[in-house]
């Protein structure tokens, strides 16, 4: 089974949704797990924090909005999260962590391997969190592009309108170039062009991306008729389109920062580190 994605948004959850969700993420067949604004009593949402500690499916984990509501649900996404190893993406928009719960959280943000992105808006924060998350910041500025190449592959996956995205230069690797082929072959998308020159990655695998981008838009010209032929023609310019000697288009994933975000505390914060 191919990772999926569970969105759910401002509904209690019954016993039944739980198990699913908590077998999806054990068989890792969840991608993506957004449960804003949900209510679930606090075992169910101790089961699921069980589940997601051994996923190595899962990217991104989307708990806005109260989700994570009291001092022992923190200390049970923060046991989880010590496990964890493949979440890029944590969203607690809208929890009340205050400063005392971001500081039971704060270790295990510190030590994750994988995570780059994390939102902290409106969670009651004050000068004492404000310190702690300038600590999660890298000292030296910036990570590899092969550290969100995941992050990125989801966020593509996820939109419907991205049509070109333009990776020149930013440092992606083979990994990254997987990551992206991965998503491209079993992920639809509405991607159409992707510029993966000056990186580190193999003409071998820029072709393979570029020939699944070139067979999706045939299945879509054969479904759409005659009479998108023009329009047809223009996407398969565009998906293999040379810019110099290395140059390569073909529709993708993104490369991208650690970003931290917090409002609800006078001023918004937004904590950077360029790639």
């Amino acid at each position: 089974m191919l990772p999926s994605s569970i969105q759910i948004s401002g509904e209690p959850l019954s016993g039944a949704e739980v198990r699913d969700i908590c077998r999806g993420l054990r068989d890792n067949a969840v991608r993506l797990l957004s449960l804003r604004g949900c209510r679930l009593c606090d075992r169910d949402f101790g089961r699921i924090c069980r589940a997601l500690a051994g996923a190595t499916s899962l990217a991104q984990l989307n708990l806005n909005l109260g989700v994570v509501s009291s001092p022992s649900r923190i200390k049970q996404l923060a046991e989880a999260l010590r496990t964890n190893r493949s979440i890029q993406s944590l969203f607690l928009h809208g929890s009340p962590l205050t400063d005392a719960g971001l500081a039971l959280l704060n270790p295990a943000l510190a030590l994750h391997p994988a995570l780059v992105a994390l939102d902290l808006g409106d969670c009651m924060l004050g000068d004492e969190a404000i310190n702690l998350i300038c600590g999660l910041l890298p000292p030296d500025g910036a990570k590899s592009g092969d550290h969100v190449a995941g992050m990125l592959a989801v966020a593509v996956a996820s939109s419907r309108t991205l049509e070109v995205l333009d990776l020149e230069g930013t440092g992606l690797t083979n990994q990254s170039a997987q990551t992206l082929l991965d998503m491209v072959e079993n992920y639809p998308t509405a991607l159409r062009s992707l510029v993966l020159a000056e990186n580190s990655i193999s003409p071998e695998l820029q072709q393979q991306i570029c020939d699944l981008l070139s067979e999706g838009e045939e299945e879509e010209e054969t479904a759409g008729g005659a009479g998108n032929t023009q329009e047809r023609e223009r996407g398969q310019e565009s998906a293999v389109h040379q810019r110099g000697s290395s140059s390569w288009m073909c529709p993708s994933d993104p490369s991208s920062q650690m970003v931290l975000m917090t409002s609800g505390l006078g001023d918004s914060l937004l904590a950077e580190t360029e790639m």
